[in-house]
C-alpha cells in the first residue's frame, strides 16, 4: 500500500486527512513538526508523498523541506493558512511539489496527491526502449531509466521538473506557453500558472545549465512561453 507522510501541529487536521487519504486505500504515517517529519521519513524509506504544514513549531515546514530535498525526491505538499502568491512561490522555490491552501477542501487534496503520486510513479517506472533516448547537444534524457545527463554529468531533478524539461526537449524548438506546459504536466486548467511554472523552469536551468542567466538550453520567448533550443 502507498504511505503518505502527513505532518501538522494541528493534531485535528492531521486526522482529518488521515480519515480522507485511508478512504482512498491510503496508509497515512502522522507528524506534528519538521524535526519528527524528518525522523519518520528516514524511518519510512517506503513514503512515497509529504503533505507538510509551512508554519510549525521546533523546526517549519520551510526548513524541514530544504533538508528532506538534500536526500529526497518525493512529491511535497505544502499546506499553507495564507492565500497571498509569495508564500507560495517560497514553498515552490525550496523544493515543494504543490500547495493546497487552508481552509482546504478534502476532495481536492486527495486529488492533488493523487496528481503528484502519479507523476512520481511514472518517474520511477521503466519503459524498455532505446528510443526512449532524446538528445539535444549535450542534453540526454533517457526515460526508460529517469536519468538526466549534460555533457556526461547527471542531473537530478524533481518530477515535475523532469517532466517539464522532457516535454520541452521531445519537442525542441517548438514553443509552448506557460498554460499549454501547465496543462500538459499537471492536468489541471491553468488558473494562475505563470509563476508556479516560471519557478520550476528556473530551477531547471539552475541544474542544467552553466550559466542559467544565459541558457544554452532552456530559453523564453518572451511573450509567448518556453522551448528547449535545437543543437
Amino acid at each position: 500500500m502507498t504511505k503518505i507522510l502527513v505532518c501538522d501541529d494541528e493534531k485535528e487536521i492531521v486526522d482529518a486527512i488521515e480519515i480522507y487519504l485511508e478512504q482512498e486505500g491510503y496508509t497515512v504515517i502522522k507528524a506534528y513538526d519538521g524535526e519528527e517529519a524528518i525522523s519518520k521519513l528516514r524511518d519510512n524509506t517506503d513514503v512515497q508523498l509529504l503533505i507538510i504544514d509551512i508554519m510549525m513549531p521546533k523546526l517549519d515546514g520551510i526548513h524541514a523541506c530544504k533538508k528532506i530535498r538534500e536526500y529526497s525526491s518525493i512529491p511535497i505538499i505544502f499546506l499553507t493558512a495564507k492565500s497571498e502568491d509569495a508564500d507560495k512561490i517560497l514553498g515552490l522555490n525550496i523544493g515543494a511539489d504543490d500547495y493546497v491552501t487552508k481552509p482546504f477542501n478534502p476532495l481536492e487534496l486527495v486529488a492533488r496527491v493523487k496528481s503528484n503520486l502519479r507523476r512520481y510513479t511514472k518517474l520511477g517506472s521503466v519503459a524498455g526502449d532505446d528510443a526512449n533516448v532524446v538528445k539535444v547537444g549535450g542534453l540526454i534524457i533517457n526515460d526508460e531509466n529517469k536519468q538526466v545527463t549534460v555533457d556526461d554529468e547527471e542531473v537530478k531533478l524533481t518530477p515535475i521538473e523532469y517532466n517539464i524539461l522532457l516535454l520541452l526537449t521531445k519537442n525542441a524548438g517548438k514553443v509552448y506557453s506557460i498554460d499549454q506546459i501547465y496543462e500538459n504536466i499537471w492536468g489541471e486548467e491553468p488558473l494562475g500558472a505563470d509563476n508556479t511554472v516560471a519557478v520550476h523552469v528556473r530551477h531547471i536551468r539552475e541544474k542544467i545549465e552553466i550559466n542559467p542567466k544565459d541558457p544554452k538550453y532552456l530559453k523564453v520567448v518572451w511573450g509567448v512561453g518556453y522551448k528547449v533550443e535545437k543543437q
